[in-house]
């Protein structure tokens, strides 16, 4: 069964989402390496019940839009003796640290690209020393958690609010398109 017009309206759908994706992920500054920008892509698959549409992104895509509850936040507040409290960044997320800690490779990799820096006592930056860098944000991160984004979330829910009007003249097309050819 062909249905041209119905799968011309997820294809716009898909577009539109990817589209408002990737801009979300450059103005929310989410895109330090561009690997999750340049991995949204969608495909059309039809089966014999109609047609799947899937989006495709990297797997870390759902941390960055729904964020990482942190393992305890207290941590924070222990570890810096009380002068920064530590706050729960994802309360609502799926996705939770238990007990393994994010990778310090990526978030090395990440505070270089962003140029961090630390101060020594003095208050001057100090050169380099990125893993000691790495450590203290993976320490953060673990404890805190990752904000979401919704980088991906609104604009899927903001499309998908305006697709059961024209998805639905689009199949009717469609069944008008097939019955004519079936005459």
């Amino acid at each position: 069964m062909q249905l041209k017009e119905t799968e011309e309206i997820l294809n716009k759908f898909a577009k539109y989402v990817i589209q408002q994706a990737r801009t979300n992920l450059t103005k929310k500054k989410k895109s330090a390496t561009g690997d999750l920008y340049k991995s949204l892509k969608h495909k059309i698959v039809p089966t014999p019940e109609g047609l799947n549409l899937i989006i495709y992104m990297n797997e870390y895509g759902d941390f960055v839009d729904q964020g990482v509850k942190g393992k305890d936040p207290s941590i924070i507040t222990k570890w810096t003796n009380n002068r920064l409290a530590g706050k729960q960044k994802a309360p609502n997320s799926p996705f939770s640290f238990k007990n393994k800690k994010p990778p310090r490779g990526f978030i090395k990799k990440w505070a270089k690209q962003r140029n961090f820096r630390l101060r020594d006592k003095k208050g001057k930056f100090v050169k380099g020393n990125y893993n000691a860098i790495a450590y203290v944000l993976q320490k953060f991160i673990f404890a805190q958690g990752i904000k979401p984004s919704f980088f991906f979330t609104k604009p899927f829910k903001q499309a998908f609010k305006r697709l059961p009007g024209g998805l639905g003249e689009a199949f009717k097309q469609d069944i008008i398109n097939i019955t004519i050819e079936t005459l």
